[in-house]
């Protein structure tokens, strides 16, 4: 049996450990309304658009959060925007912008003739690379995030379930769905370092979508993702310290099956009922 506090040694995977825990929290307090009000392909946009400002950051020696944080913020705002006033669907608007954003960080990517280990690492994830300092600053990011969606989370349920009935009751319901955007896209930001721009999204639908699937009532859900969403994080981190694999993959791969084990679980008490 794997000694599990013999990877607490290294000042490293403590980071990385503490580090996928504040990701694994801020996603799951965004991600239930991105279950609830069907964003997941938001989410993935956001997280890609989140590349140019990564790459603008990195050739301008910048902190790489700030820079993916204003990038992914910027083109949330901008897909609620351009949703409401060019008449187009959403889901068209957010693949104007995802691609657009994304061909631009490549764009600038290619242009980089320097070592660019960190960018890769952006893309993929590097929990291990994690600093104090990137520490410090996601954890300040997480406090912002969570505390805004707990200090507002009457008004933005009721905005996400009814929001013609907040509407109607005087709620400015363009202003907690900009609120939501933006508290989205820095989520997604903070996230990257961790899990990667490429697996992101997973971090953001899958703990959620696994709690709704068994979920009686709101605060049950918001409980269970938090915990599936922490479980993935430190089991990943686990897991991959032992079998030799990518941080960020793996944290991704324990909360797929995570999901698997849930559904295959509740289809067969179905059976089992019937």
């Amino acid at each position: 049996m794997p000694d599990l506090f013999e990877p607490l040694q290294y000042g490293f995977v403590i980071r990385a450990i503490v580090a996928a825990s504040i990701v694994a929290i801020v996603c799951a307090s965004v991600g239930i309304f991105v279950i609830l009000r069907s964003l997941a392909f938001l989410g993935d946009a956001i997280s890609h658009a989140a590349f140019p400002g990564v790459v603008i950051a990195f050739l301008l020696k910048a902190n790489v959060i700030i820079g993916g944080s204003i990038a992914a913020i910027g083109s949330a705002l901008a897909i609620g925007l351009i949703a409401r006033r060019s008449g187009l669907r959403e889901d068209a608007t957010i693949g104007v912008v995802f691609a657009g954003m994304f061909a631009l960080g490549v764009v600038l990517f290619g242009r980089i003739r320097t070592y660019t280990g960190d960018l890769l690492g952006i893309l993929l994830g590097d929990v291990l690379g994690v600093t104090e300092d990137q520490l410090v600053l996601a954890a300040v990011a997480a406090i912002v995030i969570v505390g805004a969606l707990w200090i507002l989370r009457r008004e933005l349920i009721f905005v996400s379930f009814d929001p013609t009935g907040a509407a109607a009751a005087g709620l400015p319901v363009l202003r907690y769905d900009a609120l939501l955007l933006g508290l989205i896209g820095l989520a997604i930001a903070v996230s990257v370092q961790v899990v990667g721009i490429v697996l992101v999204v997973a971090m953001l639908v899958t703990p959620a979508a696994t709690a709704r699937l068994v979920a009686r009532d709101l605060p049950e859900m918001v409980r269970l993702t938090v915990a599936f969403a922490l479980a993935s994080a430190v089991a990943g981190m686990y897991a991959s310290y032992y079998v030799n694999t990518a941080s960020g993959g793996t944290i991704v791969l324990v909360a797929t099956l995570l999901f698997a084990l849930t559904w295959i679980a509740r289809s067969a008490r179905r059976r089992q009922a019937r």
